[in-house]
């Protein structure tokens, strides 16, 4: 008899994944890790406004990633303050470009990291391309999500808004230490029991 290799459509869920994603719902955490792109913002904003109609009580977001598409880290970050209950954000990796622009769309006293994060802050960068004209007017959007990203920096961490253009011209890294120091962090933390109002 010829038995037939049948393999799962690709929308069927393991169970063991199923499992772990109940469990962090339950758990009120999520994870934003690896590229921000349209499908993890669609992802993190459903699931956020579903954290926020079960329950009012805070959830932990974990982040670690290296940023990725500007205005899908918008959407989450909009997002975030948009629903009620309260965010904590928990750096871990690295957190860079769009995802630290996400991670600062909570209260100082919100924002977390474990001791080995590191961040990156910088300018959005552009690939234009095209006829001259269509080039002009991405590189004049290129320029305005630079100051819209800098008035962020700047709003959330208290810096002057000139000292985080100086530093964004360029990667601009920090350890944990040092994102401490500029702003971008509360405090670090190496258990989840140290989260305030967890």
């Amino acid at each position: 008899m010829n038995m037939q290799e049948t393999t799962p459509p690709s929308n069927v869920t393991e169970p063991r994944t199923s499992y772990l994603e109940e469990k962090a719902f339950k758990a009120r955490t999520l994870l934003i890790f690896g590229a921000i792109t349209d499908v993890t913002a669609a992802d993190v904003t459903r699931r956020l406004i579903a954290l926020d109609a079960e329950s009012a009580q805070p959830i932990d977001v974990i982040v670690s990633s290296p940023g990725g598409h500007l205005e899908s880290g918008d959407a989450i970050h909009d997002i975030v303050r948009f629903i009620a209950a309260p965010v904590n954000m928990i750096g871990t990796g690295w957190v860079g470009s769009a995802a630290t622009h996400l991670y600062l769309s909570v209260p100082l006293e919100r924002r977390y990291c474990l001791p080995n994060t590191r961040f990156l802050i910088h300018q959005p960068s552009g690939g234009a391309g095209g006829q001259a004209t269509d080039i002009a007017i991405q590189a004049r959007e290129v320029v305005k999500a630079r100051e819209r990203i800098a008035r962020t920096i700047s709003r959330q961490t208290g810096k002057s808004l000139e000292t985080v253009l100086a530093d964004i011209e360029r990667d601009r890294w920090l350890s944990a230490e040092e994102a401490v120091e500029y702003g971008l962090v509360a405090r670090i933390i190496e258990r989840k029991t140290e989260l305030r109002g967890g």
